[in-house]
């Protein structure tokens, strides 16, 4: 997993509350769980004018031209703005897999689902809870100023404004120390690897008969 330090991007909005993870990578994508290629039908739904499928060659679909991720202004957008409840619905990995995939390490929210959010975190991004009044005016000094960037700092856990004014959020130590290293449940284990290493050579040489 990509360790997370400093973010610096584009902020991109999802101006509605309650999406759900069907909304945000819809059930016919679920078949694959490679983690990876689920970028181009991030929000498919609303991305796209026609039913998106698996294996369908995306630059030849009708794009809906109101949708903000399809919009100049927020190419390249790292940062995602929403609004209460985020990631709500069912439990599926794959949605933080396709904000990821799609380059987005940051959502800003008042709230979020509780397993989105810790999926969140499990796969290298950065969901931050902040109050509803700091959103809506977040939501409005982006709207008012295109290339819109916000600067987030998880050592010192502030969000830094292009006018130089600073909001802080917290985040749980221990989830805090995974993402500064880059550590998945995966990587947290082989932390232990020497340990765990040498509890099974004990245990060969005291139940010999469970490894033959």
């Amino acid at each position: 997993m990509e360790a997370f330090t400093v973010q610096k991007g584009i902020v991109a909005p999802m101006d509605r509350a309650n999406v759900d993870t069907d909304l945000i990578i819809p059930k016919q994508f679920l078949k694959s769980i490679k983690r990876t290629g689920f970028g181009p039908n991030l929000f498919d739904t609303l991305r796209y004018m026609d039913e998106g499928q698996p294996g369908m060659d995306n630059s030849n679909r009708p794009l809906n031209t109101d949708f903000p991720l399809n919009q100049k202004r927020y190419q390249g957008a790292s940062i995602l703005l929403a609004r209460e409840n985020f990631g709500c619905g069912s439990s599926r990995e794959h949605a933080p897999w396709a904000l990821l995939d799609y380059g987005i390490r940051v959502i800003i929210a008042p709230s979020f689902a509780d397993i989105f959010f810790n999926n969140c975190f499990k796969n290298g991004m950065l969901p931050i809870v902040q109050p509803g009044e700091v959103v809506a005016a977040l939501f409005a000094e982006m709207y008012a100023a295109p290339g819109y960037t916000l600067e987030i700092d998880l050592e010192s856990e502030q969000i830094k404004k292009p006018s130089g004014e600073i909001l802080s959020f917290q985040v749980d130590p221990f989830r805090k120390h995974c993402l500064l290293n880059g550590l998945d449940d995966i990587g947290l284990t082989l932390e232990k690897k020497d340990a765990i290493f040498a509890y099974e050579a004990e245990r060969r040489k005291i139940t010999p008969w469970l490894f033959s």
